[in-house]
């Protein structure tokens, strides 16, 4: 019995650790102000989100998480909540907004604002990949 709990134990770390390795990628494509989420190559995802409106642009390039944070409020902004928080560039995030009804055209002040039910999916797959397996390519005007 003890040997069938240990290889028990085995087999799911070695299955965790496996899921651990999935790679997630985060396209941002601020002209169709849509995101889409793939993992180890196959979409799961396609969300609306919000960007940079005028005067305070999301920057485009390649980007790796720096910092998660699952209750954030903005230090910058009138302590506006961020829930969901994934930072990737000199304090811009991924994170959820409540003003849902902005998403699909730029809105915020720099960072990528999408539903707080698609950014706790977002969170937790990124979580789960790790920062180091997760890139984050934002392109568009």
């Amino acid at each position: 019995m003890r040997r069938l709990a240990v290889l028990f134990t085995a087999m799911v770390a070695l299955a965790c650790s496996g899921a651990a390795q999935a790679r997630v990628v985060v396209q941002i494509d601020k002209s169709a102000q849509r995101m889409i989420v793939s993992v180890d190559g196959a979409e799961l995802y396609a969300w609306p989100v919000s960007t940079g409106r005028g005067g305070y642009g999301t920057p485009s390039g390649r980007f790796h998480p720096q910092m998660m944070a699952r209750s954030w409020f903005s230090t910058k902004y009138y302590g506006s909540p961020m829930p969901y928080s994934i930072f990737f560039h000199r304090g811009y995030a991924i994170h959820g907004t409540n003003q849902i009804s902005r998403l699909g055209g730029p809105a915020s002040h720099g960072c990528v604002r999408l539903h707080p039910g698609n950014a706790a999916t977002l969170f937790a797959l990124v979580q789960r990949a790790g920062v180091g397996n997760t890139d984050i390519i934002i392109s568009g005007w």
